[in-house]
């Protein structure tokens, strides 16, 4: 897909949010989660420059997330977003940034001192995708290495998708189910991300591929597959918080990011990202990640 073409289906996916997105409690894509009340002082003042990577933008929960944090803040918070949010924060233009725990400026950006400490704050998920007939019968499993036994098994087409995480996780899965025989049913040549599921779809084979990709491209593009396992943990892809270290980037926010990212983190707004579901899967799709932090962290929010 061309780059243009790929930014009007992600700025079209976003637009269209309501209409892909459902949740319980009235939380949809592009509206505000109800405030809770006395979660924070008001403060009239300040702005907030948030850098993030595209899934939780696009899947409609950062959005909603900061528009009630302004509600109950009174700060302005301004969010871009690509898959290079560091870039932005190396040049002070950023004051906090939302990324992949594994993203691979991340680990860079901490150990040079232009951020603080990543906080875990919420993991997005990845599924299982293929075709409606199901050929290797793992509709309603919830064991993503059970479901890969069956698909060795049953010899069932199952294409790899080359994004390095997800190439790892198939490792692991084939050690795990005790290492069947790799044959034809393994299609090792299918790219990564667009090119994956669309060749999975053309073949009627299973894939790995993020839930938050898939509703978007599946708004312009008829794939024959469906999401046949979502619930296993492993499918979690853990997102961490980043402030930007003002004592290396002058003119940053670490006081308003800071307090952004205590928002995060509490337990009332870390209960409301269960509420975001997607249509066709039951289970919330965002899992919340904050008690991964430190105790001592923790003892602070509550």
């Amino acid at each position: 897909m061309p780059l243009n073409d790929a930014l009007m289906t992600r700025r079209r996916f976003i637009e269209l949010g309501t209409t892909i997105l459902s949740a319980e409690a009235g939380v949809l894509a592009g509206m505000s989660i109800p405030a809770v009340a006395g979660a924070m002082a008001p403060l009239t003042s300040g702005r907030v420059r948030v850098a993030s990577v595209a899934t939780d933008v696009e899947g409609g929960l950062l959005p909603a997330l900061l528009d009630t944090f302004r509600l109950e803040s009174g700060m302005d918070v301004t969010l871009q977003f690509d898959n290079a949010p560091y870039s932005a924060a190396r040049q002070g233009l950023v004051d906090l940034v939302i990324s992949h725990f594994g993203h691979r400026d991340t680990e860079g950006f901490v150990l040079q001192g232009l951020g603080m400490w990543p906080r875990t704050v919420f993991a997005n998920q990845l599924g299982l995708f293929g075709p409606a007939v199901d050929p290797a019968g793992i509709r309603g499993l919830t064991s993503l290495v059970q479901a890969f036994g069956r698909i060795a098994q049953s010899q069932a087409p199952y294409l790899l998708n080359g994004t390095p995480g997800i190439r790892y996780l198939t490792e692991f899965l084939w050690h795990a189910a005790g290492k069947p025989p790799k044959g034809n049913w393994l299609i090792e040549t299918g790219g990564s991300k667009q090119n994956a599921i669309a060749l999975a779809a053309e073949k009627e084979a299973y894939v790995l591929w993020g839930l938050t990709p898939f509703q978007r491209e599946r708004m312009v593009h008829s794939y024959r597959l469906e999401p046949l396992l979502t619930a296993d943990p492993l499918l979690q892809r853990i997102m961490v918080s980043v402030v930007v270290n003002a004592g290396h980037l002058p003119g940053t926010n670490t006081a308003g990011a800071a307090r952004l990212q205590d928002y995060l983190l509490s337990p009332a707004v870390q209960a409301r990202m269960l509420e975001v579901h997607y249509p066709g899967i039951q289970q919330a799709v965002w899992a919340p990640a904050g008690r991964h932090n430190a105790a001592s962290r923790l003892s602070s929010l509550i």
